[in-house]
C-alpha cells in the first residue's frame, strides 16, 4: 500500500520512521528473518509502508507490497467479530452453554488439580460457555503448552489442520476429550476459536468460509484474504521458516508443496487457518479503529466493538495463567474477545497505550489498534515460531519513538 500522507502531518517524523526500516534489514541482512513487511497508519493515512527481503530464499523471490502469508492466529479477531455480528442478531447471549449449540459439548469432564492421567477427571462443575470461548478460559489447549492433555491433543492431532476433517468433525472430536481445567477459572490459549469458528457455521447456516467472505471480507474489499492458495496466486505465496539448530533459515513450507494449495484444504480454522496480505489486514483492523465502520459500511455496531475490545478479565493475564510459549510478558494485559487488551503498558514493558487491541500469528505476524494514538500497525514476515526473537516488542519501541507530536 503506498503512502497517503506525509508523516510530519500526523505528528510522526520520517527520519524516525526509518528506524523500523534499518530494523527489519538488520534481521534480513543477518539471515534471521526471510522477508518482512510493516505498515503504520495514523488517522486512517498510510505513513509508512515498506517491505523487505525475500519471499522465497531458495528461489530468490522477492517479498512484495502484496506478498500473500499465513497469518494463522491473527484469524481469531476476524473469526471473533464474525460471531458478534451474529450476537447483533440477537441469535444467542455470550453466557450460552456451548452445548446449547455442540451436542458434543455435554456432559463435559476437565481433569482434577495435579492430574498425571488423562483419565484422571471429574465432572465439570461449569458448563463451558460461548464467553469462555471467546475470552480462552474455556480449559481447552494446544498441543504445543505442556501437559498430558496436550499430549493427548498431539496423539490425536487436535490442532485444526487444514488438511484433517471437517471443522464440524473436528469440533465432535474435541467434545469427547476432557477439559484442562474449570470454565471461567483461568486464561489458556487454545483452540477455542476454532470452535467459535464452528459456531459461526451453526448459527448463521453458512460454512466458515463462505459466512466470512459475505460478511466480512467482502465488504471491507478484503480480496487475498481466504483458506487456501489458488494457482493464479500462488506466485505471492510466501514460503515460511524456522530457525535450524545453529540459528540458519530451514525451510517449513514452500507454495509448491502447500498445505493450502485450493481443493486441499478440508478444514476451515477460524483460529489459525487465515491466509492474507499486510494491505488486506490492514482493512479489518481499520474497521476496528472505526468502530465497526468502513466506508460507507457498518460492519458492526460501535458499542459492540468498544465491548469486544475491553478487558474482559478481572485483571491482566499473568494472573489468569500466562502463556509460556510468548516473548512478551502478560502483566499488564488483559484480554477481550478475540485479543489482547493493554492494560499498562508500564506493568506490561511495552511501550503502547491502555486500551490499545491485537494480536500476533505463529509466523511472528503482529497487529494492533491503538485508540488513544489514533494507530494501526501491521507486521508481516514468516518466521515460526514467534517466541524466537522480541520482533513484537521491539516493533512496539520503534513505532512509538517516531511519534513527534
Amino acid at each position: 500500500m503506498d503512502i497517503t500522507c506525509k508523516p510530519e502531518a500526523m505528528g510522526f517524523s520520517t527520519e524516525r520512521l526509518e528506524n523500523i526500516t534499518a530494523w527489519m534489514h538488520r534481521y534480513i541482512d543477518g539471515g534471521n528473518l526471510p522477508g518482512a513487511q510493516t505498515l503504520v497508519a495514523r488517522g486512517g493515512e498510510v505513513i509508512y509502508s515498506k517491505w523487505a527481503g525475500l519471499a522465497d530464499v531458495d528461489t530468490k523471490q522477492a517479498w512484495e507490497s502484496d506478498t500473500i502469508a499465513r497469518f494463522y492466529s491473527m484469524s481469531k479477531p476476524v473469526t471473533s467479530f464474525a460471531l458478534m455480528t451474529l450476537y447483533e442478531q440477537g441469535l444467542f447471549h455470550l453466557d450460552d452453554p456451548v452445548e446449547k449449540f455442540i451436542p458434543a459439548f455435554k456432559n463435559m469432564r476437565v481433569l482434577r488439580e495435579n492430574a498425571a492421567s488423562i483419565t484422571d477427571t471429574e465432572p465439570c462443575k461449569n458448563k463451558p460457555t460461548i464467553h469462555h470461548l471467546l475470552t480462552h478460559c474455556s480449559g481447552l489447549t494446544y498441543d504445543f503448552n505442556l501437559g498430558v492433555l496436550e499430549d493427548l491433543y498431539t496423539q490425536e492431532k487436535m490442532h485444526f489442520g487444514p488438511r484433517l476433517g471437517s471443522l464440524e468433525e473436528e469440533v465432535n472430536r474435541l467434545g469427547e476429550m476432557p477439559l484442562k481445567f474449570e470454565p471461567g477459572s483461568r486464561w489458556n490459549y487454545g483452540v477455542s476459536t476454532d470452535v467459535v469458528g464452528r459456531l459461526v457455521e451453526i448459527i448463521s447456516g453458512k460454512s466458515l468460509d463462505v459466512f466470512l467472505k459475505e460478511t466480512i471480507f467482502e465488504p471491507l474489499g478484503m480480496n487475498e484474504t481466504t483458506f487456501d492458495i489458488s494457482a493464479e496466486k500462488s506466485h505471492k505465496f510466501a514460503s515460511s521458516y524456522t530457525p535450524d539448530k545453529t540459528g540458519n533459515l530451514k525451510l517449513v513450507e514452500n507454495a509448491e508443496r502447500s498445505i493450502y494449495k485450493e481443493g486441499a484444504v478440508n478444514c476451515f480454522s477460524g483460529g489459525g487457518g487465515l491466509l492474507s496480505t499486510v494491505n488486506d489486514y490492514h482493512k479489518f483492523a481499520n474497521m476496528i479503529r472505526l468502530r465497526g465502520r468502513s466506508g460507507e459500511i457498518q460492519l458492526l455496531g460501535s458499542r459492540t466493538v468498544d465491548y469486544i475490545t475491553r478487558n474482559h478479565m478481572p485483571g491482566d493475564l499473568a494472573s489468569m495463567g500466562q502463556p509460556v510459549f510468548s516473548e512478551v510478558s502478560f502483566s499488564g494485559v488483559g484480554f477481550g474477545l478475540g485479543g489482547w487488551v493493554m492494560l499498562d503498558p508500564t506493568k506490561a514493558q511495552m511501550m503502547g497505550s491502555p486500551g490499545d487491541f491485537g494480536w500476533g500469528g505463529m509466523a511472528s505476524t503482529v497487529f494492533w489498534v491503538d485508540p488513544l494514538e489514533d494507530l494501526v500497525v501491521i507486521f508481516a514476515t514468516q518466521l515460526l515460531p514467534s517466541s524466537y526473537y522480541p520482533l513484537r516488542k521491539e516493533l512496539r519501541a520503534l513505532v512509538y519513538q517516531a511519534i513527534i507530536d
